[in-house]
């Protein structure tokens, strides 16, 4: 953990000290070498030495240039829902990040022997019923899983295998790919979507391991949709940089909306009046938890007590217990945390604090013509 807080105090430049220079100068080199990665492989996918698939459905990459902290997920369960409305089939392909893996053995077996992985996807959601739970899905798929009841949910890093997997087993004539922007070997009928976080765009300009950036803002250009999230309204100055960029994408601009908060024990629910003058704890594991703070405050709460852990951390027993004391101690009425985190959480006989998840979906603010638009360009493509 120590290790985790002295390299984002190199990254974002908060660390001055000589240790942190020196680590920046190396980072700085390492990102350059990345540079030099990203386009060579981009280069070889253009020439076609490397070869991208086509599974002959319509797909849909949505993903970001940045790590992390855009608010991708409620995106993706926008997406899924309004083609799901307009009469597709879809299917959410994810990698499944820090979902348990396959076996040790079989990894290394299939490496040395250069075969392609014959174990099937794993089905979080058969578009009928939740099959798996949040650590052999993954958070993320799992969530999608929880909120999308009818839509296909697979995790399998070989995104062609997922797939043809839910072609062949769901009928499915839909691909959204979760995290997608940097996985170019599907193509196809391929729409790319892009989210760019309106608090934080291009993160500090550095790839990485140097800053936050997994390509470079140039390789923007090949978005056909690009999102703003978290809009302020305040966007003037970086839509006419997104414009340089890419002068045809729809623009599209989003905030996350509070819908209510759900007991993360008993699944009751409350209305968004719980937080009105109530003093609020929160416990979050994700990678910008500013927003969400701020938006309990926004509400009306009185934030006496936060804590934060590092994005997709995997809640122990004890940490909760930790934070109802603390929350207590401060006189908290209530903890608070999101849904992403609330699925990790182990159980606990514990109720003298109650524990609520604040549900949002995606709102657009500026663009609702071109969300469509787009959308039914998918559907009638």
């Amino acid at each position: 953990m120590v290790e985790t807080f002295f390299l984002e105090g190199v990254i974002s430049e908060e660390r001055r000290d000589w240790k942190a220079k020196l680590a920046r100068t190396f980072l700085f080199g390492v990102s350059k070498i990345f540079q030099v990665i990203i386009k060579l492989r981009r280069w070889l996918y253009n020439v076609r030495i490397l070869r991208d698939k086509t599974l002959g459905v319509q797909v849909i990459a949505i993903g970001n240039l940045t790590v992390g902290g855009t608010g991708k997920t409620p995106v993706v369960e926008k997406f899924a829902r309004e083609l799901r409305d307009a009469g597709r089939n879809v299917a959410i392909l994810s990698r499944g990040y820090r979902s348990k893996p396959a076996p040790l053995h079989r990894q290394f077996l299939n490496k040395i022997l250069f075969r392609e992985d014959q174990t099937p996807p794993r089905v979080v959601s058969d578009g009928k019923s939740l099959l798996l739970d949040s650590e052999m899905a993954g958070d993320e798929p799992y969530m999608l899983a929880s909120n999308l009841k009818d839509c296909v949910v697979l995790v399998d890093k070989d995104r062609v295998k997922s797939g043809r997997y839910a072609i062949e087993k769901f009928g499915c004539d839909t691909l959204l790919l979760d995290d997608g922007f940097q996985y170019w070997h599907l193509r196809g009928r391929r729409h790319d979507v892009v989210l760019i976080d309106r608090q934080q765009p291009f993160g500090n300009e550095h790839l990485l391991p140097r800053g936050t950036l997994r390509e470079p803002p140039s390789h923007l250009a090949r978005a056909q949709t690009i999102f703003i999230t978290k809009s302020d309204g305040k966007t003037a100055e970086l839509r006419a940089r997104i414009k340089k960029l890419n002068s045809t994408a729809a623009i599209i601009e989003c905030v996350h909306q509070p819908m209510y908060f759900e007991d993360v024990f008993t699944g009751e629910r409350k209305g968004l009046d719980l937080m009105t003058g109530k003093k609020v704890a929160s416990l979050s594991g994700i990678a910008q938890p500013e927003s969400f703070e701020q938006s309990l405050v926004k509400l009306g709460g009185e934030l006496v007590y936060a804590k934060r852990f590092a994005d997709h951390h995997r809640f122990t027993q004890q940490e909760i217990l930790n934070a109802i004391n603390r929350s207590k101690k401060r006189q908290a009425e209530m903890i608070v945390t999101t849904q992403k985190d609330a699925v990790r959480f182990p159980k606990i006989d514990r109720r003298d604090v109650p524990f609520y998840f604040m549900r949002v979906e995606i709102k657009i603010v500026d663009g609702a013509d071109g969300f469509q638009d787009c959308v039914r360009k998918i559907c009638f493509r």
